[in-house]
């Protein structure tokens, strides 16, 4: 199972709205569940988020992410936020930042045998590359629109590169 972590600054707003984006996207790709459920294993892709600076660890995501998730058709975020840890550097296939500076940070804390799995994630989509998905929690929900439109493109873009089953699950 590939797992892919999301980061912005805080974990509240960007990251969790990739996240369920992405997983979201994932789940609609996967063949159906076969029976009996009890024994059926996931082999997708796993997404979580986190922050680099999520100062409340355990603060809900944004009302207003959640409303255009919903607005747009995807379940609420169930996740709580986060501040990224050491272990997710060695634990995470690709770690993904929503903006240039979270990129730095995380470059800063990363060690060095896995910076390569530091990535922008607008860099996914060949005419966003090298751009920022805007942090929206001091605007309107009109920049809570913007972001999930970005972040529905990055996924889409993210999982075209994945592979459609895990290795681990081919036969």
């Amino acid at each position: 199972m590939i797992k892919v972590l999301m980061v912005c600054m805080a974990n509240v707003c960007r990251s969790p709205i990739a996240c369920v984006v992405a997983q979201s996207l994932a789940q609609r790709q996967q063949p159906p569940r076969p029976w009996p459920l009890r024994l059926w294993r996931p082999s997708g892709p796993l997404f979580q988020s986190a922050g680099v600076m999520a100062g409340l660890a355990g603060e809900r995501t944004d009302a207003r992410a959640q409303q255009v998730l919903e607005k747009r058709g995807y379940a609420r975020s169930k996740a709580h936020s986060r501040r990224i840890k050491p272990s997710d550097f060695s634990h995470f296939d690709l770690i993904l930042a929503m903006d240039k500076s979270v990129l730095n940070e995380l470059q800063r804390q990363c060690p060095a045998e896995h910076l390569g799995k530091l990535q922008l994630f607008l860099d996914l989509v060949p005419e966003l590359a090298g751009q920022d998905v805007p942090d929206p929690y001091y605007g309107n929900l009109q920049g809570f629109e913007q972001v999930l439109e970005l972040c529905e493109r990055g996924a889409k873009a993210l999982l075209n590169r994945l592979p459609r089953r895990a290795p681990d699950a081919q036969a």
